[in-house]
């Protein structure tokens, strides 16, 4: 089949398009490096023309309100074009627990970007995901204050990239779901344990401080971020991810 990766160029849309051209598939990697702007709407049209499917990764620049006009006017630029060319399938990255934590800016805006999905004549799909592993040390940077790193004790269930690039994959490969498909990483951690364990892992002096008001994931409560009882759980530890990480 032929796939457009939309966002082809990140950190997900790079081994989702890897996957799906070792498995076979014609991929096109879309990206504003590549000259395909999900905003302005320049060069979707040719980035999916002769799709079979569109993997939508694409994400807004900043995480607070601007997030939401940013999936606001690319939805309805991407879904348009999708349309257009035919496509017959249009799969979305997303959050595990997104439509449970309203008062984030990031989480609202990825319910318009659902919603927009469920509402176009395309047949999709949507992967729900856990936090990444990848995006633990920008989480402790952000509450950072000299040598402590404030962290709430959020439960959160984190995965790696890599798996979730999986389940992207196969969900892309696969008939639409018309639904969603919850993922998660094997283990539930605090948040101020997941710090703590990376600080331990590579030290670099700074040192954990639980605080429950820190950071965006202090608005979060109970169980939100971690697997819900349909998901998949992937196998890659935290810490059998951050050995991989050192060599």
């Amino acid at each position: 089949m032929k796939f457009t990766v939309l966002g082809g160029s990140g950190l997900l849309g790079s081994q989702v398009g890897e996957r799906l051209r070792a498995a076979g598939h014609e991929v096109v990697s879309a990206s504003l490096s590549s000259g395909v702007d999900v905003i302005s709407g320049k060069g979707l049209d040719e980035a999916l023309r002769g799709a079979d499917v569109v993997v939508n990764l694409t994400n807004s620049p900043t995480f607070d309100s601007a997030s939401v006009d940013f999936f606001e006017t690319s939805m309805r630029n991407v879904a348009a074009a999708a349309e257009a060319a035919g496509v017959r399938h249009h799969v979305i990255a997303s959050i595990v627990g997104v439509d449970q934590v309203p008062d984030l800016d990031y989480y609202r805006a990825k319910m318009i970007q659902e919603k927009a999905l469920r509402e176009s004549p395309t047949p999709y799909s949507i992967v729900r995901a856990t936090q990444f592993y990848e995006f633990v040390e920008a989480i402790m940077s952000w509450t950072t204050e000299g040598d402590a790193v404030h962290l709430p004790s959020t439960p959160v269930q984190p995965m790696a990239s890599a798996d979730v690039a999986a389940a992207v994959t196969r969900a892309a490969s696969e008939a639409p779901l018309q639904g969603i498909r919850n993922v998660a990483g094997p283990g539930v951690y605090n948040l101020d344990e997941l710090g703590r364990i990376t600080l331990a892992a590579h030290s670099d002096g700074r040192h954990v401080v639980t605080d429950e008001e820190a950071g965006m994931f202090a608005q979060v409560g109970g169980d939100v971020l971690t697997a819900p009882k349909d998901a998949d759980l992937a196998t890659t530890t935290y810490e059998e991810w951050m050995r991989r990480q050192q060599r």
